[in-house]
């Protein structure tokens, strides 16, 4: 299913805050987490409760933080690019608390999203990223851990890993992307 997804700046002359720009971002990777997700359960992999269909989107919003930092790092300085990335966490971690508290209840959600970012920034750091997007390998961890959070064992599921690699993960990053060069241009 495809998204639309508002990439431009209603006025396009302003100065725009690291602030403004993760927030921008993080809005439009939550509208690309969640449309994976629905993605997944279209395509009849099985969704156990609300706490998987949410780690799911988590790692999808984990990949996207890693695919952003590695778009955004030759057009900015550091400390500007690490302004941004962390208003995107930040931002990324209240939507996942609204959401997580909706559907589950009280409970440190913001915190375990984080903490699931600086995981998986450490694994992703390992692979390699082009002007085509993410590697294979890059990819491949999408997969692998989407498909541990929806549990191999089950029939239905199994395959998940890869309907992640091949379509959904590339589907993604080109959104995401797209976006990206669109909020800098």
């Amino acid at each position: 299913m495809a998204i639309r997804i508002k990439s431009q700046w209603h006025d396009d002359e302003s100065e725009r805050a690291p602030e403004e720009i993760g927030g921008a971002i993080a809005f439009i990777a939550w509208r690309i987490a969640m449309d994976k997700a629905i993605t997944l359960h279209g395509e009849n992999f099985v969704y156990r409760d609300d706490s998987q269909r949410l780690a799911v989107i988590a790692e999808y919003l984990a990949f996207e933080s890693q695919i952003t930092d590695r778009l955004i790092h030759d057009m900015l300085d550091n400390e500007t690019r690490v302004a941004v990335i962390t208003a995107l966490v930040m931002k990324l971690a209240d939507h996942y608390r609204e959401n997580a508290t909706d559907l589950l209840g009280p409970g440190d959600h913001a915190n375990d999203f984080i903490a699931l970012f600086n995981q998986r920034s450490g694994e992703y750091a390992e692979f390699n990223f082009s002007k085509e997007g993410p590697s294979y390998p890059f990819l491949r961890h999408l997969g692998y851990e989407i498909q541990q959070v929806m549990g191999q064992e089950e029939h239905e599921n199994r395959w998940v890993i890869d309907q992640v690699m091949d379509v959904d993960g590339p589907e993604v990053y080109k959104q995401l992307a797209r976006a990206v060069r669109n909020l800098f241009d």
